[in-house]
């Protein structure tokens, strides 16, 4: 058996077939649809103990219920969601007509969603399962066809997605490609009619690049340094056990995850005792507990301690929240206790990089104006966090900083709302998909107007020889 990974002809090869079976069979109907979806579900529910198993062996330590909730559940919820809308979705939009005197004498304006045809997805590894179906939730209620690409950091579960997908559809309706770089490099420069890619803004760039030769439509799901602002009047008890079990979800390994905590000046320290206390409370112990999550690769778990050793060494304050004591200089998986860092300056690693990892920088702030005069001095987030019971400052913090999305008192929420679109801004992003807005940014939104069949007056008047009737339009409408 050849393990030689596929060409980019191979690929292409897929796709042209994709394109072919798209264009034979036209547009699938909503039943065809909701079985495709149906498809996906019970792949989810027959291989659900697969899944885990092969998650947990990919990260080296992750427990099956963290992937139940984050990769199985996760990716159910859209599908169902989808199918459950998808009659009112595919139908048409009604639009006003212009002028609206030809909708009263019938004249028609409307939106007619079409399907794309074949879209690429390039799925990252630290939610391999949720960040292909997800994205398929929306893909396959607008009617198309995908050929994926998952991660090469988590092979068992590339592989398992793999065949998985052989079992229920044909390679003409959903193919999934394995490989490297190199691959994944060759994929994102399939022509197809759309193509998302979830992962770091450093590689959404090239693939941006390569999209670009063929006008490829993109959605790209990235990052960036999501910040917490807690307010003067946040109960930090409850802030800190909610910011620590998002920071410590997957081990930080989220592109949600907050990266960094602005705390009033004073409360630093309450914070930190909070902190502390929340993570004894889920974690007793770390190192060989199955419940905290493994760094996914030597090389971000050298990345992560890197950014602690720097701050160490620029003069931080570093407090590992770590309660057995336990000694992780020897260990069988990649593990990091959830570390704070305290007194950042911004020459820091850690405050110039998006983390994705268990480790938090806590920086203070005098007003909040402050506050949001630094945030706004930085990339726009994919994410920000607000904290308190002041609805003025609530609502201050809310428009005058600009991120993909906002949680308010919680971390991470906004992203399983699947009534809300769920997307960056600048460098964490462009487009935005989930529930109606995925069905949406996977469509082609085609206007169709139609003209009424008689040939009135007024239609008449729009064409030469031009006369008073139209010079009495034209005065009409050129005026401010």
């Amino acid at each position: 058996m050849s393990t030689a990974e596929p060409s980019r002809q191979d690929m292409l090869r897929i796709l042209e077939r994709q394109k072919a079976a798209q264009l034979a069979e036209g547009p699938p109907s909503e039943a065809l649809r909701a079985e495709r979806l149906d498809r996906c579900i019970a792949l989810l529910v027959d291989h659900a103990e697969a899944i885990a198993d092969a998650v947990n062996e990919d990260f080296g330590s992750r427990s099956r219920e963290a992937t139940g909730l984050t990769d199985i559940s996760a990716s159910i919820g859209p599908l169902k969601h989808a199918k459950a809308h998808l009659r009112k979705w595919m139908a048409p939009e009604k639009r006003k007509t212009t002028p609206a005197i030809l909708g009263l004498f019938g004249a028609k304006a409307q939106l007619q969603y079409q399907p794309k045809g074949v879209v690429g997805v390039i799925s990252p590894w630290n939610f391999p399962v949720n960040l292909t179906f997800g994205p398929l939730a929306g893909i396959l209620a607008a009617g198309n066809r995908a050929m994926i690409k998952p991660s090469e950091f988590t092979p068992k579960t590339s592989e398992l997605m793999k065949a998985m997908f052989a079992k229920a559809f044909t390679e003409d309706e959903i193919a999934v490609i394995t490989g490297g770089p190199a691959v994944g490099e060759a994929f994102s420069s399939l022509p197809f009619d759309h193509l998302i890619f979830t992962g770091g803004t450093s590689v959404a760039r090239h693939v941006m690049r390569a999209a670009a030769d063929n006008l490829v439509p993109l959605t790209l799901e990235l990052g960036g340094k999501s910040p917490v602002v807690l307010s003067e009047t946040a109960d930090l008890e409850v802030a800190a056990a909610r910011v620590m079990a998002g920071k410590t979800l997957n081990a930080g390994q989220i592109c949600l995850a907050p990266d960094y905590v602005l705390a009033p000046e004073g409360k630093v320290e309450a914070f930190v005792d909070a902190a502390r206390g929340s993570v004894e409370k889920m974690f007793p112990t770390l190192r060989d507990n199955p419940d905290y999550t493994a760094i996914i690769a030597q090389k971000h778990y050298e990345r992560i301690t890197g950014y602690i050793d720097d701050a160490r060494a620029k003069g931080a304050r570093i407090v590992e929240l770590n309660p057995a004591g336990e000694d992780f200089r020897q260990q069988p998986h990649r593990k990091i206790p959830p570390t704070l860092i305290l007194d950042p300056t911004d020459d820091m690693a850690v405050m110039q990089e998006e983390i994705f990892g268990p480790v938090l920088p806590v920086k203070t702030y005098r007003g909040v104006t402050d506050a949001i005069d630094y945030v706004n001095s930085r990339p726009r987030p994919l994410a920000l966090y607000w904290f308190g019971t002041d609805e003025a400052e609530k609502d201050q913090v809310l428009s005058r900083t600009t991120s993909g999305g906002a949680t308010v008192n919680d971390v991470i929420f906004h992203v399983a709302q699947e009534d809300l679109p769920f997307g960056g801004v600048g460098p964490a992003g462009m487009g935005a998909y989930h529930g109606h807005d995925g069905f949406k940014e996977f469509s082609h939104r085609k206007s169709v107007y139609s003209q009424l069949k008689k040939d009135i007056g007024p239609l008449q008047r729009m064409r030469p020889p031009y006369g008073p009737g139209i010079r009495a339009y034209l005065k009409g409408s050129i005026k401010a």
